[in-house]
């Protein structure tokens, strides 16, 4: 068996880990997969040779990947800016972090688009994922001090409350979206998504004859006014969403991303391995 095959096994086990790493940072399960395999490419050309933890380097790898992508998204917010923050001190120990991780799993996909991308990676590599500061630092080329601070200043934003998302809203926001477009209500579509509002769709879904990628409230209420005739309200991994399903099996999934009571991103998932693995729950 040669190498490129051995690595492929082993890549094969740490993907559930890679996809995790990936969804959490990117907050878009296309996105996410894209990462990966974009991960994979990079893996396998250059080779496991001095590689001693392939699963750390391997998270590198993904979250190298997943920090370009956030990079070229984001173009509202500089790195310099966010830098620029007085470092406040915190009381907050490991056990308190680890507490804080665990209860905003969810909540940080909501805020996650009021972060800087290094900001944002580092919360995720350190909070969710418990990667040391000296492993993040050249992920995001600052020191270790540095990598600390932006995962410091991330979690006092999520401490903050306005991390907190409310799930009542947000059930209320799905059920006018729905409604609205059931009912090709076009200026209520307008009310409940966000100017910049970004629509993105898998491969499977764009076979189905979704476009890939949509931006703008104008032309996002366009492609949904006078559809989701058979959507249903859903809870997707804890967050109101919807699905829409044929003979009981869910054959694509809306996934919604809120901030401020608005849509600011829309997922559909209608790859079955990526839905199989998401956590449905219809109302």
């Amino acid at each position: 068996m040669d190498e490129k095959t051995v690595l492929a096994e082993q890549f094969e086990t740490y993907r559930p880990h890679l996809r995790a790493v990936a969804y959490r940072v990117l907050g878009s399960a296309g996105d996410a997969e894209d990462a990966v395999q974009e991960a994979w490419l990079r893996a396998s050309r250059a080779g496991t040779d001095g590689v001693r933890n392939l699963g750390g380097w391997l998270t590198t790898i993904v979250a190298r990947v997943s920090l370009n992508m956030l990079e070229s998204r984001s173009t509202r917010r500089e790195d310099l800016v966010a830098d620029q923050l007085p470092e406040v001190a915190t009381s907050t120990g490991p056990e308190q972090e680890a507490e804080l991780a665990d209860s905003v799993g969810l909540a940080l996909l909501v805020v996650l688009d009021t972060l800087t991308p290094a900001e944002r990676l580092a919360f995720v590599l350190h909070d969710l994922f418990a990667l040391p500061y000296d492993e993040i630092a050249p992920i995001v080329d600052r020191t270790p001090e540095a990598a600390r601070q932006l995962a410091s200043r991330a979690r006092r934003r999520v401490q903050g409350g306005s991390a907190v998302p409310d799930p009542v809203r947000q059930r209320e926001v799905v059920a006018a979206f729905l409604a609205a477009a059931r009912g090709g209500d076009f200026a209520s579509l307008l009310t409940v998504l966000d100017p910049d509002v970004v629509l993105r769709a898998d491969a499977t879904a764009v076979s189905f004859g979704s476009l890939p990628e949509v931006r703008g409230a104008a032309k996002v209420a366009d492609t949904f006014s006078g559809r989701a005739q058979a959507a249903r309200p859903a809870l997707i991994d804890g967050v109101p969403g919807a699905v829409w399903a044929v003979g009981g099996k869910p054959r694509v999934v809306v996934r919604f991303t809120f901030t401020d009571g608005r849509i600011t991103a829309i997922d559909l998932v209608a790859d079955p391995d990526q839905i199989t693995q998401l956590d449905l729950a219809t109302d």
